[in-house]
């Protein structure tokens, strides 16, 4: 690639750079929760623990297995989350940097390297929350519905913006041609 093409290329993701800082930032996130939960594994799980005793005999009537169980599924969320951010992530940047290769007008590759970027931030950080917020809530599923408010426009987002690719790429491959859209 020339000095002139890739500066081109520059350019014209240049509308896409907030998307892309946050699809970055994803990463990083996920990154983090790999170091935390292998430096910290024992305490993050003493929390939740913690968390669970203080509504013991309020929330689960002192049912031990029930509180094991939302422990159990509440590390497991923790886990998620470090890996849909580093999946999410990846993909976001793959994606974004495909922008210049389809043609897409600024706004075009604006919205969806923010859809990109801010859907897979937003989905990683659900998944942590309901981790975090499940044992004192007595349920996975309460956990989950009262962070919806994030989840659904975060993965929404996420994959409208991947089906919007699609198809500027299928527009590419069907009239060899980027598609100005």
């Amino acid at each position: 690639m020339t000095t002139q093409a890739l500066d081109a290329w520059r350019q014209q993701l240049r509308p896409a750079a907030a998307g892309l800082v946050l699809a970055v930032l994803t990463l990083l996130y996920g990154h983090g929760l790999g170091i935390v939960f292998g430096i910290n594994e024992d305490s993050l799980k003493q929390r939740l623990k913690t968390s669970a005793e203080a509504v013991r005999d309020t929330v689960y009537q002192g049912d031990e297995a029930a509180i094991k169980a939302v422990i159990e599924k509440s590390w497991a969320y923790m886990k998620r989350a470090h890996l849909h951010a580093g999946g999410m992530g990846t993909t976001a940047i793959a994606l974004i940097l495909l922008l210049p290769f389809v043609g897409a007008s600024g706004w075009t590759a604006r919205i969806i390297s923010l859809a990109l970027g801010a859907g897979g931030l937003g989905y990683s950080v659900y998944w942590m929350g309901a981790g975090f917020r499940a044992p004192g809530l007595g349920s996975t599923g309460a956990a989950k519905e009262s962070l919806e408010w994030l989840a659904m426009p975060a993965s929404i987002g996420f994959v409208a913006a991947t089906i919007w690719m699609l198809i500027l790429l299928a527009g590419v491959w069907r009239t060899g041609k980027s598609a100005q859209a």
